[in-house]
């Protein structure tokens, strides 16, 4: 599902225009990387819960060339789903 059908659909089961629910989708997500931006966690109880980890520098390989490269510390998104999500996507 890309964007603009989660859209759609947001439109259709909320009886609004797509461009509120489009609105209402954007300032979803925004708020969801402000907050992890922010360095905290986003927990849809339930569902999914998201939030960052820091990544330790390591070393690593170029599978071109088999040189050595340094692989900076960096901050990744980790997310785990709930067991809601779970029973829905096995039922």
């Amino acid at each position: 599902m890309t964007k603009n059908e989660l859209i759609k659909v947001v439109a259709e089961k909320t009886g609004t225009p797509q461009t509120h629910a489009g609105k209402v989708v954007n300032a979803t997500l925004e708020t969801i990387a402000n907050t992890l931006v922010a360095g905290e966690t986003v927990n849809l109880r339930g569902y999914l819960q998201v939030a960052t980890v820091k990544r330790k520098a390591r070393k690593g390989r170029n599978p071109q060339t088999g040189e050595a490269v340094e692989i900076p510390e960096h901050n990744m998104v980790k997310w785990t789903t709930g067991q809601g999500l779970k029973n829905a996507v096995n039922a």
